[in-house]
């Protein structure tokens, strides 16, 4: 087990997070707020290859316990410390890369994602969206979850982002669902702070480790990451980033996770390529 693990106390909705190391330790419990939310089926295709094809459950909550960072301790107080997770199953891209082919050859275009888990007081809501360059849509989720357990699925959601000038970071977006009675529903979402994926957390573009890839046993490794560094800005552009959400929706406040990356051309968004940034 190592000095990190996950003890589950509750299905679905209780589980404890241990990490035991001298840079960052941890002894954490996690309390669903709502029910967890299965998403829709996402498969994702590179030409007719499959490239994923998973599911996967949200969960908004709140975290208790007390974290230790650098020999710095902090109370975690679940009600200050809101949170979200999720877990996939399936088929995806983790491990040893695969050796160069055709699509070393036909490189990506570009790439669209947005995912945004937020806590209400009454409610909880999740919205997964993806489209390819030309902004056709291969993943649709929009869903609000009840105290009750009571799901409303919430149509096809229309997204506008605000990006900053001369960037694609996204300062604050409006998202137009509707309701099963028909009525329109706006969610208003504002970025405070993110933190990119492919620096630390192994997602793909990480230049040192990669999900599912093999490190050697007992391997463990903390890193720190200077934000304001040239060679990490210039990887910005090129990521796709977890900002915290403040949201509003009818009146009512909401916080969360603001997931999103337009990378490349993607049509909807005005950007033709991989250098376009917004005016």
């Amino acid at each position: 087990m190592g000095g990190y693990r996950i003890e589950v106390i509750d299905p679905l909705r209780s589980l404890r997070l241990i990490c035991e190391h001298p840079d960052l330790s941890m002894d954490l419990t996690w309390e669903g707020s709502f029910e967890a939310v299965l998403e829709d089926r996402h498969v994702l295709l590179e030409g007719t290859r499959p490239m994923l094809d998973a599911s996967r459950f949200a969960q908004v909550g709140s975290w208790s316990g007390t974290l230790s960072v650098d020999g710095r301790d902090f109370r975690v107080d679940p009600d200050v410390w809101l949170g979200t997770r999720d877990r996939s199953w399936g088929i995806r891209p983790s491990g040893e890369s695969d050796p160069p082919g055709r699509w070393a050859a036909e490189p990506r275009e570009g790439f669209w994602w947005t995912y945004i888990p937020l806590r209400f007081d009454d409610y909880a809501m999740v919205v997964i969206l993806q489209e390819s360059p030309d902004g056709h849509r291969t993943l649709n989720h929009a869903s609000r979850v009840f105290a009750d357990g009571r799901i409303e699925r919430l149509g096809w959601p229309r997204l506008e982002v605000d990006y900053r000038s001369g960037t694609r970071h996204p300062e604050c977006a409006r998202v137009h669902l509707t309701t099963p009675r028909g009525e329109p529903l706006l969610l208003e979402v504002e970025t405070l702070g993110g933190v990119p994926l492919s620096m630390g957390a192994g997602y793909v573009g990480d230049p040192a480790w990669s999900h599912g890839r093999w490190m050697g046993r007992d391997w463990s490794e903390s890193v720190t990451y200077d934000m304001t560094s040239p060679d990490v800005v210039g990887m910005l552009p090129f990521n796709v980033v977890d900002h915290v959400a403040r949201a509003t929706c009818n009146g009512d406040v909401g916080w969360g996770l603001f997931e999103h990356a337009n990378m490349g051309r993607h049509e909807p968004s005005g950007f033709g390529g991989w250098g376009d940034m917004a005016e």
